[in-house]
């Protein structure tokens, strides 16, 4: 039972000042209420301490939250997209990449650059989370940025630095993950030895009889790698490391350690292409990306390396924020809309996309086959993030 002087403080920084609890959790807007109406009321106090507007005269208020480590995807709402209580630490702006299917270009910057104040931002919220005694989440590092940009990381040791924050205050997270196409510098000495120091962080953790029973581990590398012959990847992503260093990298954290899970992430239609005239991707002035066997060895990647799992999600055709698509994911959209025939590709969330019938059959389908056939377990990229303990 919370106390009355509990209560009247935290309702003082919402600016909800002397209203019943429920009144106060009845503000919030109702797409973020399900992160805060199951949990016990020490836990709701702390969370919207953290997140929610330590001012605000609105009579429904949501996350905003303008440091560094944030809730993990604000803007959807939970019945949609259950991420719940957890954040995600985005370390740099815009990425040097350039992959051309990029789903953050339709809100990041162009250029890859270090944040300004990142250093005492990263230091207030790490503070906060222990002022408000905020419960542990899991942290991913990043959802919009790679973190380990060799070039970024070389000069400004941002994600280095927010490791060593994370492993200074450990009890405030749970599983930590890393998404990157750079597992080399991941595997490289100093960033190991953090990482495997973030997963051991001791049976008196919050969380370490759920890792134990889930037999998950505390730390995590996701390395995205969609293609298997160099060609396809200098084309797509031109600017990540080959897909020999990616490999390389993947043993090298295995054989350190370190969990890793393989994001064969984005999948792409292959040829011949479901249409009636049995069309090839070369006749929309495209090269393939993924042919069946490079899918199948990429599969067989994740098999010998003992990777945890492979994650998926099919191609999404974005349009860019300050500019126009490129004519590359423009003759793509036109394979999309071959492919829905006669079901129109759909537009949702600043991207185009096959309908869940269409990409069922020709993208995903497919490929769950050779993953049932190897014996390897698959998971859409959702369902990946939601089961992050």
């Amino acid at each position: 039972m919370t106390s009355p002087s509990t209560l009247r403080a935290s309702q003082q920084i919402l600016g909800f000042c002397d209203q019943p609890h429920e009144d106060w959790l009845s503000q919030i807007d109702g797409r973020y209420r399900p992160v805060w109406e199951t949990l016990p009321a020490e836990h709701q106090t702390a969370l919207a301490r953290y997140f929610l507007p330590h001012r605000s005269s609105k009579a429904v208020v949501g996350p905003t939250r303008p440091r560094v480590i944030k809730w993990y995807c604000p803007f959807a709402g939970q019945g949609v997209f259950p991420s719940g209580h957890r954040y995600c630490l985005n370390t740099y702006t815009g990425c040097a990449h350039r992959c051309r299917y990029c789903y953050a270009a339709g809100y990041e910057p162009e250029e890859a650059a270090s944040k300004r104040d990142f250093v005492s931002l990263l230091a207030k919220d790490l503070a906060d989370l222990e002022r408000f005694d905020v419960p542990p989440a899991p942290i991913h590092l990043s959802n919009s940025t790679d973190p380990l940009q060799q070039n970024l990381e070389d000069r400004f040791g941002r994600t280095k630095l927010a490791l060593e924050g994370m492993l200074a205050h450990r009890r405030r997270f749970t599983t930590v993950t890393i998404l990157t196409k750079n597992p080399g510098l991941a595997a490289s000495a100093e960033y190991a030895q953090l990482l495997a120091a973030l997963g051991a962080p001791g049976a008196d953790h919050p969380t370490a009889a759920k890792w134990r029973a889930d037999g998950a581990p505390a730390v995590q590398v996701e390395v995205s790698l969609a293609f298997w012959r160099e060609e396809a990847s200098r084309f797509w992503d031109p600017g990540a490391p080959s897909v020999a260093e990616r490999i390389a990298g993947i043993r090298a954290l295995r054989e350190a350690g370190i969990s890793v899970i393989l994001r064969i992430d984005p999948l792409f239609p292959r040829s011949p292409l479901p249409t009636p005239a049995g069309r090839n991707l070369s006749d929309f002035a495209l090269a393939e990306a993924q042919t069946a066997d490079d899918l199948d060895n990429l599969v067989s990647l994740a098999k010998a390396t003992g990777v945890r799992h492979v994650v998926f999600s099919p191609v999404k055709i974005v349009q860019p924020r300050r500019s126009r698509m490129t004519p590359e994911m423009s003759r793509l959209l036109h394979v999309y809309r071959a492919i829905a025939s006669p079901e129109k590709a759909v537009w949702r969330g600043g991207s185009w996309r096959l309908p869940p019938s269409a990409a069922e059959r020709f993208i995903t389908g497919p490929f769950l086959e050779v993953c049932r056939r190897q014996r390897v377990l698959a998971k859409f990229c959702m369902r990946n993030l939601v089961e992050t303990p």
